[in-house]
Formats: C-alpha cells, structure tokens, sequence
C-alpha cells in the first residue's frame, strides 16, 4: 500500500487549535475565524443563518471549500435539524458556484468525523468539497512536496462571493 501524507497542513492546524475558550475548553480555528470579523483575511465566502462557507487555506485543488456550522460541535449527530439543513443546501449553492467558476469534472464532498478518520480539526466538524479533474492527480506533492493551486486564492474568493 503507497501513501501519501501532507505535513504542510500541520503549521496551519497549529495556528489556530487548542485555544482556550470561555465554554467548551478549546476554540477552532474556525470559531476564531469567525471571532475575527475579518472574512477577506480568512477567505470566509459566505455567511449563513446557521453556517458559514470558507475556504481552505491549504487546498487539495483550487476551490477547495468547507462548509462549517457557527456552533463549535465535534460529533455529527449533535448537529440540529436546521444546521442539517442549511449545511446541504449550502453544499448545493457551492457546487454550482464552483461549476461556474473552475469547471470541475466532479466533486468530492464529505466529512472526516473523529481524529481516527483522520479530521486535522476534529473538535469542529465540518465539510469540504473538493473540485476534481480527470486528471488532477500528478506527480508534484510526492517528489517535490509541492501542491500546485492554478489560481490566486484572493481572486478565487472575490469570483465565489459574486456568485453566491
């Protein structure tokens, strides 16, 4: 079996987890994203009743997004109905903001629940979707640990936020 692993996520994991917070012990970085009020620093695309979309900093392929609810949850079962809710549709908007803008061939969208699924952030669920090309896979991140973005992730952002 080959594998494949990114050390280069670790630095900005580190930046932004076990802060401390006045309720549940520690704060996410998406929590702290949020706290900030400074979306365009944080690539925060869109803010919702219950979730937010922001991109991540350290992308599998360009556009690579997350969709987080405001409520710091770990467990998936602990989400509420309209956090569900709002989550899937938002998941539907970003796709088909992401079709208009990169023209992917497909999508992977899910959610990595519980450090042994392998969630670098798992005191904050949350989930991506990953636009996909035949043939986005290459040689670079293994030999040169090199991830290669094809855009500018500013102006990424600025095209997602006109579409959503």
């Amino acid at each position: 079996m080959k594998r494949m692993w990114s050390p280069w996520r670790s630095g900005y994991i580190e930046t932004f987890t076990n802060r401390p917070t006045k309720k549940k012990g520690k704060e996410s970085l998406f929590s702290a994203a949020l706290r900030s009020n400074d979306d365009d620093r944080h690539f925060i695309v869109w803010r919702g009743k219950h979730s937010f979309v922001i991109m991540n900093l350290y992308p599998y392929n360009s556009g690579h997004l997350m969709i987080v609810p405001y409520r710091q949850v770990s467990r998936f079962e602990d989400l509420r109905t309209e956090e569900c809710d709002e989550i899937m549709k938002t998941a539907q908007r970003a796709i088909k903001a992401l079709k208009k803008i990169v023209r992917p061939d497909g999508f992977n969208f899910g959610a990595n629940i519980g450090r042994a699924s392998g969630a670098g952030i798992d005191q904050h669920i949350h989930f991506h979707i990953v636009p996909r090309w035949n043939g986005d896979t290459n040689f670079m991140p293994v030999l040169t640990d090199t991830k290669v973005i094809s855009e500018d992730m500013k102006k990424t952002l600025k095209k997602l936020r006109k579409v959503f």
